[in-house]
């Protein structure tokens, strides 16, 4: 099924690599990347091995890898805590093809307000957004970035373009973000276009240092989804 989207209106044209906002962009925002990366390993890393064990509880396997569109649409596998029941995806064909309403909001939204498929541990890892921390792999390898755009799926990437998304093809996708903070329980698949525009236009360390601040408060909190 494919969805037609309009552009979403509102968004800035694209700035030029040019300021202080293109120098950190280019140079400044990888070397803070990694230097966050070494100085939170020894606390996240042991984390991330207790929650694996206890994902691994169920039986299936407690990473989930799966491919992801990064910078300059290049591929990665992007590495989560598993959230949902193993064969997710068969059973969420299943589902859209017994229930044409669900189906029509998985396709505009691609998410659900109420999935079935998110197991017992995989609710609380969402809401505290714990299941991206095996994330820092990826950033270790510079397929990611702390702060930036949310890293989507092989198969959205025509319907994000159809948006007018162009901002994020030059950008590492973020573990964070303007649109994980802001908009990511209340909003359209093709409504990202307009906030990974918005933190094109300014990003910046501040800006950063901002992003992960308010994400320490959804883990606190557990407001995320």
């Amino acid at each position: 099924m494919k969805l037609s989207v309009s552009p979403v209106s509102g968004t800035a044209p694209l700035g030029s690599e040019e300021g202080s906002f293109g120098l950190y962009r280019r140079f400044g925002k990888r070397l803070f990347d990694m230097f966050l990366a070494l100085f939170l390993a020894p606390v996240i890393v042991p984390v991330i091995i207790a929650l694996w064990f206890w994902v691994r509880r169920d039986g299936g396997p407690g990473f989930f890898i799966q491919p992801r569109v990064g910078k300059d649409g290049r591929i990665f596998n992007c590495w989560k805590l598993r959230t949902m029941v193993v064969d997710a995806e068969a059973a969420l064909k299943a589902m859209c093809d017994d229930c044409p309403e669900l189906a029509r909001e998985w396709h505009v939204n691609q998410k659900l307000s109420k999935d079935p498929r998110i197991t017992r541990a995989g609710r609380f890892l969402r809401a505290t957004s714990l299941d991206e921390l095996p994330q820092l792999f990826n950033v270790f390898r510079g397929d990611m970035s702390f702060v930036g755009p949310r890293p989507f799926l092989i198969d959205q990437e025509e319907i994000y373009r159809e948006a007018g998304g162009k901002a994020y093809f030059r950008m590492r996708p973020g573990i964070t973000g303007i649109w994980q903070v802001e908009g990511r329980n209340a909003t359209s698949f093709a409504a990202r276009v307009g906030f990974d525009n918005r933190y094109f236009e300014t990003t910046s360390l501040l800006r950063d240092l901002g992003l992960i601040l308010r994400t320490a408060l959804i883990v606190v909190r557990r407001t995320g989804r």
